[in-house]
């Protein structure tokens, strides 16, 4: 008899994006309207150094920080770091050197690409100037890059700068991305491919007796693994709850809507659904609720309320 071959654990790509819109003060804002108008400035602290990048307060004293100092294009590479292999989205597209440069006029090091043949054309002290982007707005990105230069350092020195520019640059839009693929592992394949079948299933430890839903695959209190299939619900108790004022972009819900911890009948924890059926000022502690489905949805849609007597305090205490 040949042996049943195991279920393929599930994959799909995932994206956690998370953009969002940062105001800048005053050092900041003239930072980035040098940067966009192809000159970069620094502040200089309260022992006389010059920062670049330029922050609004003294990293050594605390103190508020307004001089700004225009510094040189030019710069000497200080440390450096091969990429041999550019990811999507970085400065460049084929390989480069991360670089820290130290700016004629500058005491601290701006970290920043450079654009390079190979790692053996990179040296630590190697001097190299700005390559700016032929369309600029005023952040970071206006420096495509850096460059090797034969040119000597510039004199020391920097020169003062009022911040004052024709359209300051503001506020800025930082974007956080992160794109890779995902597999939930046996236990939660096991629990999603259930759930397609409109079961919920999870996972008892073999020392505990705990039953985890969703199952992790492993018991986080025994450190042993669960491998019990146990078919918990399909009804459960609301433990605690949330009333939502806010309304998600994309999600369409009226708002205010309730999401609510439910302990279904024979798991050891609760996972979190939303509630509907009821007015969201009558769900409470204790409430009985059943899954309700929609055509070809892989989850429950909401939770409703099966009419059944509240359930009693000590029953669901400890999953609180």
């Amino acid at each position: 008899m040949t042996a049943a071959s195991p279920p393929e654990v599930l994959r799909a790509p995932l994206v956690v994006e998370f953009p969002f819109t940062r105001s800048l003060g005053p050092v900041q804002s003239a930072f980035l309207s040098g940067l966009r108008d192809g000159l970069v400035l620094g502040v200089r602290t309260s022992d006389g150094s010059v920062m670049v990048p330029p922050v609004e307060y003294d990293p050594r004293t605390a103190e508020e920080l307004r001089e700004l100092v225009e510094v040189e294009a030019t710069g000497t590479v200080t440390t450096w770091a091969w990429n041999g292999s550019p990811r999507p989205n970085q400065p460049l597209a084929t390989p480069f050197a991360w670089v820290l440069v130290k700016l004629d006029g500058a005491d601290t090091a701006l970290l920043h690409v450079l654009d390079a043949p190979g790692p053996e054309a990179v040296t630590t002290g190697m001097r190299v100037r700005v390559r700016w982007a032929s369309e600029r707005t005023g952040a970071i990105t206006d420096i495509a890059c850096f460059e090797p230069h034969d040119a000597p350092a510039a004199p020391a020195g920097a020169t003062p700068h009022d911040g004052v520019f024709a359209d300051p640059v503001t506020g800025i839009v930082a974007e956080a991305r992160l794109d890779y693929t995902y597999s939930p592992g046996r236990a939660q394949t096991a629990y999603i491919n259930a759930l397609s079948e409109r079961r919920t299933v999870g996972e008892r430890c073999p020392s505990c007796h705990k039953v985890y839903v969703p199952p992790r695959g492993a018991c986080p209190t025994c450190g042993v693994a669960t491998t019990d299939q146990v078919e918990v619900g399909p009804a459960g108790t609301v433990t605690t709850y949330c009333i939502v004022n806010i309304k998600a972009r994309g999600l369409d819900i009226e708002v205010p809507y309730v999401y609510a911890h439910i302990a279904l009948d024979g798991a050891g924890l609760a996972l979190h659904g939303r509630i509907g059926g009821i007015p969201y000022d009558q769900v409470r502690m204790g409430l009985r609720v059943e899954p309700v489905w929609t055509d070809g949805g892989r989850y429950p849609d909401h939770y409703r309320p099966t009419g059944e007597p509240d359930a009693d305090y000590d029953v669901y205490k400890e999953l609180i």
